[in-house]
């Protein structure tokens, strides 16, 4: 009943909007209506209530990551309400993963849909028993949004297990190339048990340094950021390289940043052979387009494109881990297009504004035996009628576009504050609403978030002392407005 008032009303003033509206471009259908048009804070943040709640909670599990409770109910749009009542302008969007905002009209009528019902209340075993609409519903929805070249997809339910298992597929891809395509002999089934060669063989992957790729034990192999995310975990010797170190602005540096790039594809190819040499054959790369929990590093499409080329010739898998990068963030679906690579990457891997976990693969690297590339869900059948309801507002009311041109109009706002604050601010980068700025120190980055919040702006940080963005897919100039005057009156209190 709740659901149904709620999706009443909201259908309600979305008519009314959409007749009587001068707003935004397409604030009538694709901003939840009931939006706040600022911030409002009545409360130190955590509050009252959120102290006790967590106070609660830590007689159950470690709080130590928990940073105020919210009520869902009464957020909307870019704007997240908590228990005690403060409302406030959301740039970091459950950490990056909510395309369309708080209550969006469309996913709140998706769960009303008939066709619906059963696809939210059984979750079914999708690798086994998937239900009779599963094709269609893939194909309309994942495969319609798959990265250029790429057919084949296999849903999971998180960023993690999809990189886990993006690895498994490039392990079986490689293992399958050395037998020459044969069936695994019978000493390769039975060593592989006792976790001992050759069906266990010392195989590798390649990964950058302050990389981060989910937090189950494959995929943390592969993680370099924090200690935090590793510390006590038995890890396996792969060999990581460095990721380039940028200078900016990125125009007066061309030649200094390519030889470092330059410099990099060098190193990858030496750690290759040293690897190989060992005894620990590389069977593969992992890069994100740009790593956002190491910092927001970007490289060049260069750069990219000289990882696809060392990959091809040697015949390594390359995984292109986009998920906190797809969806439409950058301004294209997928980060990597920006790269215009000649040859698609083998694998990219999806989660976050994507709802439902998994990985596109070219068909070479599709096991051939059943129950390789499986759990019990392998993903939500829900997730996927939620996400249909995402695709089709980004391609009905041209949100890339939009993503673009307020991705443009924040970078240049913070290129101004970062005149303005010559030595507070460093390096604002962007590729669409993906966007972030440095400061001089971790400390003051962490007292100006702390700041923000009392003024109803809520941020995340990535890296040692990095301010990272990053709103829903319908954060418009008019949020970005909101944002700079409640930064600039943070910032000039430093410089008193």
């Amino acid at each position: 009943m709740l659901v149904t008032r709620r999706l009443n009303l909201l259908l309600r003033t979305i008519e009314k909007t959409h007749n009587d509206s001068t707003g935004d471009k397409h604030a009538s259908l694709s901003i939840a209506v009931s939006e706040p048009s600022e911030p409002k804070v009545v409360t130190d943040i955590p509050g009252p209530k959120s102290k006790q709640l967590i106070q609660e909670l830590d007689q159950i599990q470690n709080v130590g990551a928990v940073h105020f409770f919210c009520d869902y109910d009464n957020s909307h749009g870019n704007y997240l309400t908590d228990v005690d009542g403060n409302v406030m302008l959301d740039l970091y969007t459950q950490i990056s993963s909510l395309p369309l905002g708080y209550n969006h009209p469309a996913l709140i009528n998706a769960v009303s849909k008939p066709e619906n019902l059963s696809t939210f209340v059984n979750r079914p075993a999708l690798g086994v028993y998937p239900p009779a609409d599963w094709v269609s519903r893939l194909q309309n929805v994942l495969v319609s949004v798959s990265p250029p070249g790429m057919t084949q997809v296999q849903t999971m339910a998180c960023g993690a297990c999809s990189v886990e298992h993006g690895l498994k597929a490039i392990f079986i891809k490689y293992m399958s190339d050395k037998r020459g395509g044969k069936a695994p002999s019978k000493e390769d089934m039975e060593s592989c048990i006792a976790n001992e060669a050759p069906g266990s063989p010392p195989l590798t992957i390649l990964s950058f340094s302050n990389s981060f790729h989910g937090r189950t034990m494959g995929a943390l192999a592969c993680t370099h950021s924090k200690w935090l995310h590793k510390l006590d975990f038995p890890m396996p010797a792969w060999p990581h390289v460095r990721f380039p170190d940028l200078k900016y602005p990125l125009e007066e540096f061309v030649e200094e940043n390519r030889a470092e790039e330059n410099k990099i594809l060098e190193e990858v190819e030496d750690k290759i052979e040293e690897y190989n040499k060992k005894g620990l054959p590389v069977a593969g790369v992992i890069v994100e387009p740009v790593q956002c929990e190491g910092g927001d590093n970007f490289a060049s499409a260069d750069f990219f494109q000289g990882l696809r080329d060392i990959t091809s010739k040697r015949g390594l898998g390359y995984l292109m881990d986009e998920v906190q990068t797809g969806c439409g963030v950058t301004g294209k679906f997928w980060a990597h297009e920006h790269f215009n690579l000649t040859d698609t990457p083998d694998i990219v891997t999806f989660s976050k504004k994507m709802l439902t976990g998994g990985f596109y693969n070219k068909s070479s690297f599709r096991p051939k035996e059943g129950y390789r590339i499986l759990n019990t869900w392998v993903g939500d059948p829900s997730k996927i009628a939620l996400l249909g309801e995402v695709v089709n507002v980004i391609k009905e009311d041209n949100i890339l576009d939009e993503v673009k041109v307020t991705g443009d109009y924040l970078l240049s706002g913070l290129k101004q504050m970062q005149v303005k604050y010559p030595g507070m601010l460093s390096k604002s980068r962007g590729l669409g609403t993906l966007s972030a700025v440095d400061f001089n120190t971790a400390a003051t980055r962490d007292k100006v978030m702390a700041n923000l919040r009392k003024k109803g702006v809520h941020t995340g940080s990535c890296g040692e002392k990095t301010l990272r963005f990053r709103p829903t897919l319908l954060f418009q100039n008019k949020h970005v407005d909101v944002f700079m005057e409640r930064f600039d009156d943070v910032l000039s209190q430093f410089e008193k």
